[in-house]
């Protein structure tokens, strides 16, 4: 009896110590990347359109919620009223809301 109890018991603690080893944290601590890193690469991603030089295309592509008739009001507007001088001045153009003007406030920009 006792022979056949030895080798269950040697089988069962190596069992438990390799569960344990592939188990355990990782012994190196992660490399951590600060935060302003962090949010200084999310707000490179976004690229800033400029009112007063894009073209159609580009703020229909670029802008949420402007399809072709906005971003043609937009050209319009610029076209007869001259250069934008604030972002806020897109409200002006019919078919811009608040709403939609704060969706794009982050992607806009006027040189």
């Amino acid at each position: 009896m006792r022979r056949s109890v030895f080798p269950s018991l040697v089988f069962a603690v190596l069992t438990s110590l390799s569960v344990i080893a592939i188990a355990a944290p990782s012994s190196k601590p992660e490399a951590q990347v600060p935060l302003a890193a962090q949010v200084s690469t999310t707000e490179q991603a976004i690229p800033k359109i400029n009112l007063n030089a894009a073209d159609a295309e580009t703020l229909r592509r670029d802008l949420f919620g402007i399809g072709a008739a906005k971003a043609k009001a937009i050209i319009a507007y610029r076209e007869s009223n001259g250069s934008f001088t604030a972002v806020d001045e897109l409200l002006e153009v019919k078919g811009i809301g608040k709403s939609l003007l704060e969706k794009n406030r982050d992607r806009l920009e006027v040189k």
